[in-house]
């Protein structure tokens, strides 16, 4: 008997995955000066035993002024790539999990305090706090400082940026790039009308609008080795009136298909604090179906995903070809071995780990030293 389709190996851009369960990106607000720390080992090396496919790493700004908060990862120098570099030596010491990473650029929402401390926007002048840019000079909520407008060799610094990232990736041998259009983060802020109120090539029409988002991509699929992947995580809608929505988010996927978009990541919301997401079981599969059937691109789903029968049901449809897991494995880091328990199928684990199996599941779990 095959093994479901959620367990099925698939390739995407030159780069093949033991099944189609995906660890989406997580920041964890552990960093010091953009360097990975002791925790980061702990996070990435128990998520890599999982018996996912794919393991991402958490946002990654391109520049110190790119982070969501002061204790964020980055990968804009030396420090921060070997930093990041000791983390994925030790981690491949005992995982051939392919590993890739999310590059990124909060924009407005940079400059904020870590999560449980509130993470409200901390003020250029006030410690740990800096000022913003962003696309427009209109502020992510009334409260905030406003962003300043990126001018156009703002522009041509931050597609560098990204290229440099790019390739420190590459030199510490990430098998993947996640380019993080999603979220209300820079490139989203580029996208969608709400925020990108800009009147020159980079504002206006949709063409315009998508205009830097493409222009960072191929500067980051000219830097990153060729036989290797860059994808793009998009929210497939705002969830506000006349905002980013699904038409416009196709329209997007379509011209990086023609780039040589690697695969399609597809979440939603992030941008405006008046978002109304129907958050339910689910609820975004209908945008990566959408953007499945308008490219065949392959895509990744996400959100509120955490049942194996529903993982199941969401590639096996053809809705998506991959989903994406974040809260979902932290709270059960082995939900990939449970996942095939419940469906019949196979995954690898650590030797060390063999004898964890419960007898009626002796088969389950496949060796590897």
């Amino acid at each position: 008997m095959s093994d479901p389709k959620l367990f099925e190996p698939v390739t995407v851009g030159g780069l093949s995955l033991a099944n189609r369960i995906i660890i989406a990106p997580m920041c964890q607000y552990s960093a010091v000066g953009g360097c990975m720390t002791d925790w980061h080992l702990i996070h990435l090396g128990q998520l890599a035993l999982s018996g996912a496919a794919l393991l991402t790493i958490e946002a990654a700004a391109v520049v110190p002024e790119g982070r969501i908060t002061y204790a964020d990862v980055g990968l804009w120098d030396d420090a921060t790539e070997a930093a990041m570099a000791r983390t994925l030596e030790s981690v491949r010491r005992h995982s051939d999990m392919p590993v890739a990473i999310q590059l990124s650029h909060a924009g407005r929402k940079a400059s904020t305090d870590l999560p449980w401390a509130g993470g409200k926007q901390i003020a250029p002048s006030a410690e740990n706090g800096w000022q913003t840019f962003a696309p427009s000079p209109a502020a992510f909520a009334a409260s905030d400082t406003p962003p300043q407008a990126l001018g156009l060799d703002d522009l041509k610094r931050l597609r560098d940026a990204f290229a440099a990232a790019a390739k420190r990736a590459a030199r510490i041998g990430i098998d993947a790039v996640q380019l993080h259009g999603a979220h209300g983060y820079l490139l989203h802020q580029f996208l969608s009308p709400l925020s990108n109120r800009r009147e020159d090539d980079y504002g206006g029409s949709l063409e315009n609008r998508m205009r830097l988002p493409l222009e960072v991509f191929d500067a980051v699929r000219e830097a990153f080795p060729a036989d290797k992947p860059v994808t793009m995580r998009v929210s497939g809608t705002d969830w506000v009136p006349d905002g980013w929505d699904i038409e416009q988010t196709v329209a997007f996927a379509q011209a990086l298909q023609a780039r040589g978009c690697a695969a399609i990541h597809v979440s939603s919301g992030g941008l405006d604090p008046r978002q109304a997401i129907p958050a339910g079981p689910s609820y975004q599969v209908p945008l990566a179906r959408s953007v499945k059937q308008a490219t065949g691109l392959p895509v990744v789903a996400v959100g509120l995903i955490t049942e194996p029968e529903q993982a199941e049901a969401i590639v096996a449809t053809g809705d998506a070809d991959m989903i994406a897991l974040a809260r979902t494995i932290l709270y059960d880091p082995r939900w990939p071995w449970h996942a095939a328990a419940a469906l019949g199928a196979t995954v690898t684990a650590p030797n060390q780990y063999l004898r964890s199996q419960p007898r009626q599941y002796r088969d389950l779990l496949k060796g590897r030293g």
